[in-house]
């Protein structure tokens, strides 16, 4: 179901410390203790020293598996791997949010079930009309207007949008053990990528403030867009016509479409991840393949096989037998999100 659902998806830190000529001898043992542990909220464990260990291995010059920083590149899913992605995908929300602003000026719409039944909150009704429905939705919310437009429309979003079960924002719904994941790559010299069937556009503006990952290292899903001239000025009008699809299979051709390497490190927590993991495993040299495992029904969710939203099944049994890092989140994290 996660196939039909990525249709409609074509639709974040750096700790620093100062030297002071005077430090309580708390502050000090804490800056250490940060420095020490540069993952200070996984458990410890096979997982965590997993990471560890690859990245010491890839960065210690003299090791026989160092990588030049050059090729340290690193891919992650968004959905469900860097933030939450329950009880459906976020940009779902971030479209029946946009038909509501937009039904009062198209009252013709009232009379469109599928229309009608977003405008109404009717996720379950909006599900029945199956693909050919949800193409339908992404074009009516996500096209028919500029690049800046479209920019002003998310970043309004985003900065609001509080999620029904924890009511956080959503972009605070990311989690803190891969943040900390992120920072550590960099740290090492790594470029970082996210790799997500979720909306290119969707996901460029605000991808520096929620992960320090820049917009042209955000890979997604996508609508084409067309060259005009609005008052003056050149700009991209977003047009309701599909352009690229970054799940499964595709998203080994997205990151050579966009990066031009392959990553030797890989991230992600559901079957449609499980051809980027295994295109990283494919490099010449030392990789690392992580999966997120949701387990945490108390302080996230619980999901795995048989899910319609990230089911983990074929991704389950290939890093089984192939020895890949699944990250328990209840046992390996000691917390979700940075504001828990």
């Amino acid at each position: 179901m996660k196939t039909k659902f990525i249709l409609f998806l074509f639709i974040s830190s750096i700790i620093f410390t100062s030297c002071q000529p005077t430090k309580s001898v708390d502050e000090s043992s804490t800056t250490a203790e940060t420095v020490s542990d540069p993952l200070p909220s996984w458990n410890e464990g096979a997982n965590k020293q997993s990471i560890l260990d690859f990245v010491t291995a890839t960065t210690t010059q003299g090791s026989p598996d160092f990588v030049a920083p050059a090729d340290r590149i690193a891919t992650f899913d968004n959905d469900g791997n860097l933030w939450s992605e329950q009880p459906y995908y976020f940009q779902l929300q971030f479209s029946l949010d946009r038909i509501k602003d937009m039904s009062p000026d198209h009252p013709e719409w009232s009379k469109d079930p599928l229309l009608a039944a977003a405008i109404a909150g009717d996720v379950e009704k909006v599900f029945s009309f199956g693909e050919h429905g949800l193409l339908k939705l992404v074009m009516v919310t996500h096209s028919g207007m500029t690049e800046d437009e479209f920019n002003t429309e998310v970043l309004d979003w985003i900065n609001s949008a509080r999620h029904p079960k924890t009511n956080l924002l959503y972009k605070e719904m990311v989690y803190q053990p891969m943040l900390e994941v992120l920072d550590y790559l960099r740290t090492n010299g790594f470029k970082t990528f996210i790799v997500s069937g979720g909306g290119i556009d969707f996901m460029r503006p605000w991808s520096q403030e929620v992960y320090g990952i820049p917009s042209e290292q955000v890979i997604g899903s996508s609508i084409k867009s067309k060259f005009e001239m609005v008052d003056g000025k050149g700009t991209l009008i977003k047009l309701p016509e599909l352009d690229f699809i970054d799940d499964k299979d595709g998203k080994p051709v997205g990151i050579h479409q966009y990066i031009g390497k392959r990553p030797i490190a890989a991230f992600g927590n559901s079957d449609g991840d499980l051809q980027m993991l295994q295109y990283s495993a494919g490099t010449e040299g030392k990789s690392l393949q992580v999966y997120v495992h949701h387990t945490d029904a108390e302080r996230e969710w619980a999901y795995d096989r048989g899910s319609p939203i990230g089911g983990f099944d074929k991704g389950w049994d290939f890093a089984v037998e192939n020895g890949w890092t699944i990250v328990d989140m209840k046992n390996d994290w000691k917390k979700i999100y940075p504001k828990n």
